[in-house]
C-alpha cells in the first residue's frame, strides 16, 4: 500500500510517499517452494520514498542504518557503480545484501549511510532500498511511475470488493486492504501480524510474536474474503490451509496445530531477545512462539 505524508517545515511544505513497489514479476526468478501461482503482479521487493517539495524550500536527509540479525549486528556499506547515489549494505555471515540508491548523494559512517539534499518549489528527490532481483527504479521519472502503478494497482485490487454504500464502507474498505497487505504470495497464507512482540498492555512482559497463521481465525477470515468479494485469495489461503495440515501428504493423517509458519512450518519454537525492548519498553521480545505445540479446542474455528 501507499502512505502519503504532508510535512510543514520553517521554510516550505514536503509531500512524501511510502511504498512497496507492485510491478510486473518475473517468472524466470521464481523462489523456491513457491506452492501458489505466481501472479503476473506483486510485490517487486523494493521499498520506495519520494519526497516533493510543493511550497518554498524543505531539505530531505537520508538515515539508513540496517540492522542484522533481530538489531544485533550492523552491516558494512559499499559504494555501486559511478558516482555517489548507489550503495549495498551486508552483514558479516550470511548472503543477505540490501541495495540503496537514488538521486541524493550518500556517504557513510560507520553502520550508517547519511545524505542530504535540500528541494524548492516543484523539485523532487527519490530513494530505492531494494533485495532480490526485482525492476529497481533508476531515475525519478521511473520512480513517479512506480508510484502511479502502485496506486493503481491498489485501487484496482479495492474496485472489485463487493461493499454496499453506508457509514462502515470505509471501515471495511480498509480491513479488506490489511487483509491483503498481511498475505504471503508465495504460500497463501495471511498473518495475524506484521511484527513481533505485540504487548498485552504497554509495557508490560506478555508479548507475543504473531507472525504467523491462526487456525481457528481461517473461518473467519476466509468467510470475510469471499463474501467482500475475493474469492481468488480465498482460494489461495485454503489452499495454505491444506497444505499446512497435511505436511504436504495428502494421503497421510491430518495433524491440525492452533498455529502455522507462513511457509506452512509446525515448529516456532519460542526464543527472547534480551538485547532489544518492544513499544514503551514492553520486555521481553520474543521471536516464536511458544503455544504453537498446545491444545486448545476453539481450534476449529
Amino acid at each position: 500500500m501507499v502512505l502519503e505524508t504532508t510535512w510543514h517545515t520553517p521554510t516550505g511544505w514536503l509531500v512524501v510517499h511510502d511504498l512497496l513497489v507492485v510491478g510486473r514479476t518475473d517468472v524466470s526468478h521464481r523462489r523456491t517452494g513457491y506452492r501458489r501461482g505466481r501472479p503476473d503482479f506483486g510485490a517487486t521487493g523494493v521499498l520506495l520514498r519520494t519526497a516533493t517539495c510543493i511550497s518554498g524550500e524543505a531539505g530531505v536527509l537520508v538515515d539508513c542504518s540496517p540492522l542484522f540479525g533481530y538489531g544485533a549486528t550492523g552491516g558494512t556499506w559499499s559504494y555501486r557503480g559511478e558516482g555517489y547515489v548507489s550503495m549495498t549494505v551486508a552483514p558479516e555471515q550470511g548472503d543477505l545484501r540490501l541495495d540503496l540508491g537514488g538521486n541524493i548523494g550518500l556517504g557513510v559512517c560507520g553502520i550508517r549511510c547519511y545524505g542530504r539534499t535540500p528541494l524548492t518549489d516543484r523539485e523532487s528527490a527519490y530513494l530505492t532500498l531494494s533485495w532480490g532481483a526485482g525492476s529497481v527504479p533508476a531515475s525519478w521519472e521511473e520512480a513517479a511511475a512506480a508510484l502511479d502503478v502502485t496506486v493503481g494497482y491498489w485501487r484496482d485490487w479495492l474496485r472489485a470488493a463487493r461493499v454496499r454504500d453506508h457509514p462502515w464502507r470505509p471501515c471495511l474498505e480498509r480491513s479488506a486492504l490489511t487483509l491483503k497487505a498481511l498475505s504471503y504470495a508465495p504460500t497463501g497464507a495471511i498473518m495475524a501480524a506484521a511484527t513481533t512482540s505485540l504487548p498485552e498492555t504497554p509495557g508490560g512482559a506478555r508479548n507475543w510474536d504473531c507472525r504467523f497463521t491462526w487456525i481457528r481465525d481461517s473461518a473467519f477470515m476466509l468467510r470475510s474474503l469471499y463474501e467482500l468479494g475475493f474469492g481468488w485469495e480465498a482460494v489461495e489461503y485454503f489452499g495454505f490451509i491444506i497444505d499446512a495440515v497435511s505436511g504436504g501428504n495428502r494421503t497421510g493423517p491430518f495433524e491440525l496445530q492452533i498455529r502455522y509458519g507462513i511457509g506452512g512450518e509446525r515448529e516456532l519454537t519460542e526464543r527472547t531477545l534480551d538485547h532489544l525492548s518492544g513499544w514503551r519498553g514492553a520486555r521481553p521480545v520474543r521471536v516464536g512462539n511458544g503455544a504453537w505445540n498446545q491444545r486448545q479446542h476453539d481450534v476449529w474455528g
